[in-house]
């Protein structure tokens, strides 16, 4: 009879083990977040990987914080710097098509000797998993400007 009831028991105990086990991964929810893909994945902060650089042609230390995303386009607040010690705050937007983004740059830079530069800057760029690689061609008040940059979130 103890034979009975202990095997009786055991049967219980490991049925009702398998049934939590079940049900927990019935109702436990996935604890991974789908990756965005497409315009949702510009949502953010992007900012220069690569620290400033000594080229004074050039744009660096750039940011884009994409704070719209409507469709297939992406668009916020944008600064950089260019010709090394000029400050350069506007807004940008970006258009998707799979991995590449067609974008715009509208902007005025100050520097010290300079109050209002305005700035345009245009590109290319491709979504690489967890960052843009943006080239970059435009024109400032103090001639054109190109190069290119890795952003990342």
């Amino acid at each position: 009879m103890t034979r009975k009831l202990l095997a009786a028991t055991l049967v219980a105990a490991l049925t009702s083990a398998g049934c939590d086990s079940l049900l927990s991964s019935i109702t436990k929810p996935s604890s991974t977040t789908p990756t965005p893909t497409g315009v949702q994945a510009l949502n953010g902060t992007w900012s220069s990987v690569a620290p400033a650089t000594s080229i004074s042609s050039t744009c660096s230390d750039f940011m884009w914080i994409v704070s719209d995303v409507t469709g297939d386009t992406g668009s916020g607040s944008f600064t950089a710097k260019c010709f090394n010690n000029m400050t350069v705050t506007g807004t940008a937007s970006g258009k998707v098509s799979g991995d590449t983004i067609t974008w715009a740059a509208t902007a005025i830079g100050t520097s010290p000797s300079i109050d209002s530069c305005p700035i345009s800057l245009n590109g290319t760029a491709s979504l690489q998993n967890d960052q843009i690689r943006v080239p970059f061609t435009g024109t400032t008040c103090l001639g054109a400007v190109s190069g290119v940059e890795i952003l990342r979130k």
